[in-house]
């Protein structure tokens, strides 16, 4: 009995022992594992927080740069303008005026307004395209403004451009070119629907110019002969019925030019 129980403590006091030691390992190998994932917890952390500082650094200095850049094009804009206008009275105080010979559309495309706009891009070739147009232009009414100062001091009178014929001489000499059959005549459409729509008056087309006028209409055909037929039958019922003699004297020979249209071209 006595035996028994003694084995059987010795084998209790084994076993408590061995219990012990593997709690106190376990307890070890927890808290290193506790250690070594708060490390990790705290290294990702101030990784993170580290690239979005970084990140925010960044974008902070981009933005300080950029105004700081654009405070400097503010400021020096003035400055470079004040420059420009100084060179430019400098190069049309030492250029030549332009004479009437040297612009004459007035728009300083001469050779010497040529010279003189290149020494303007030769002076300031840090321009933008924009800005050299607008010197340029500004340059360019300096320069038509001392032109006509000087021409008025001179006593000169500005010859004005030859006036444009009208559309009526445009018109029959049209018709002169077609009957004399010049070399140079060209079809126009424009000029043909000119005398078809005032044939009839002869303030327009005068009577020396109808007998041309209805040897052209002999070549009609198409689409403009069949209007042609039609809105001379229209006024030659609008004649009918307000009375060819009536009290305007030109109704008579309105109404004897439609009839000598329709006879031809019906």
């Amino acid at each position: 009995m006595d035996r028994k129980y003694t084995k059987m403590s010795n084998w209790l006091s084994i076993g408590d022992e061995t219990w012990g030691f593997e709690f106190a390992l376990t307890c070890i190998c927890f808290l290193y594992f506790l250690k070594y994932y708060f490390l990790m917890r705290v290294s990702y952390f101030l990784f993170k927080n580290l690239m979005r500082a970084k990140l925010f650094i960044s974008l902070s200095l981009a933005v300080y740069f950029l105004c700081c850049r654009m405070a400097k094009q503010k400021r020096k804009v003035p400055e470079v303008m004040e420059k420009k206008n100084k060179k430019l009275k400098k190069v049309s105080a030492e250029g030549p005026l332009l004479g009437p010979e040297a612009m004459p559309d007035g728009d300083g495309t001469g050779p010497q307004g040529g010279a003189v706009l290149r020494a303007v891009q030769d002076a300031e070739p840090e321009l933008s395209p924009e800005e050299q147009r607008a010197l340029e232009r500004k340059l360019k009414k300096e320069r038509k403004k001392k032109e006509r100062q000087r021409l008025r001091e001179a006593g000169v009178v500005a010859q004005h451009p030859p006036a444009r014929h009208s559309g009526s001489q445009l018109a029959l000499d049209y018709l002169c070119g077609w009957a004399q059959k010049h070399e140079n005549w060209r079809f126009q459409k424009t000029r043909q629907t000119w005398l078809l729509l005032h044939m009839y008056d002869s303030d327009k087309v005068p009577d020396e110019h109808f007998s041309t006028l209805l040897a052209y209409l002999e070549g009609l055909r198409g689409r403009a002969r069949e209007l042609t037929v039609q809105k001379a039958e229209a006024l030659m019922r609008e004649l009918d019925k307000e009375g060819v003699g009536g009290r305007d004297p030109i109704l008579p020979g309105r109404a004897q030019r439609i009839r000598q249209v329709l006879q031809l071209l019906s």
